[in-house]
């Protein structure tokens, strides 16, 4: 590693022989702006103690890959992670206890784990978001300043696609929308949610947000935003091409961490949207 190399800020990867871990791997190894120091997976998995780059299929890259969290955050500035909810609850108090910034992409947090990842964040500093791309946080400002102007008159419809192997449904950017929907109008998004209709539901409830997942072959991630009335429809859409804008937007996300007092941010403070 030359000396340029050395001095940029370390960043961890979590769950690196998952989708967004390798896309995170590739954005680090090209990145001028931070490097790859770590990388992690769970007990037992059969990269444990083997070369990252190996594992990959391409040459040694110099990082092993380790079970143990603690050792894998010392001296590294931040760890991003894309993984599962209880892997990333179990992470976080490791995070803080080693002054490394978290960075969250993990979907399908329960109410308990957001609060346990709250509880973590009044000793450091976590970035937590359903979805780290530029875009998808434009359409929810968006979702937001649209959903205010408009009354209950509109229907709100959020309708989103992803892989057959994506496991968690509404998506975290669907629910990101969703609250932004729920914030403009002034509601809460609990009472208003509706996440699924089967057999006769009766007539729409005036003022419901409803929420419609599609799993199937390789979507990347596409989510659509319908304002419905009688007479007219706006439609607020999104589509990702390319897993890497999730991957460059976390890393951005790491790199604003850095000497941000403690507490949880979202990508709208990263982006100072």
């Amino acid at each position: 590693m030359t000396d340029t190399a050395a001095s940029l800020p370390a960043i961890v990867v979590n769950g690196v022989s998952g989708r967004m871990g390798r896309m995170l791997v590739q954005v680090l190894t090209a990145s001028d702006k931070a490097r790859l120091a770590g990388a992690l997976e769970r007990p037992g998995h059969p990269w444990i103690g083997k070369d990252l780059g190996l594992m990959l299929g391409g040459a040694p890259l110099g990082v092993t890959v380790s079970d143990d969290p603690a050792a894998a955050l010392s001296g590294a500035e931040a760890v991003v992670d894309f993984t599962a909810p209880a892997a990333t609850v179990a992470l976080a108090p490791v995070a803080m206890a080693a002054g490394c910034a978290h960075v969250i992409g993990t979907t399908g947090l329960s109410k308990d784990d957001i609060a346990a990842i709250g509880a973590a964040a009044t000793s450091g500093v976590i970035v937590r978001a359903g979805n780290m791309s530029l875009g998808v946080n434009l359409l929810v400002a968006l979702t937001r300043k649209v959903a205010a102007a408009l009354d209950a008159d509109y229907d709100i419809e959020i309708v989103e696609s992803h892989h057959r192997h994506k496991v968690d449904a509404p998506s975290g950017t669907a629910l990101m929308l969703g609250q932004a929907a729920a914030e403009g109008r002034g509601v809460s998004l609990d009472e208003a949610a509706v996440r699924g209709r089967d057999g006769i539901t009766g007539p729409r409830e005036r003022g419901s947000i409803g929420f419609s997942a599609i799993r199937a072959g390789d979507y990347i991630g596409e989510h659509d935003v319908i304002f419905a009335a009688d007479g007219e429809r706006i439609i607020l859409r999104h589509v990702a091409s390319d897993r890497g804008v999730f991957a460059r937007g976390a890393v951005k996300a790491a790199l604003w961490a850095q000497g941000q007092p403690n507490g949880e941010y979202d990508m709208a403070a990263v982006l100072g949207l």
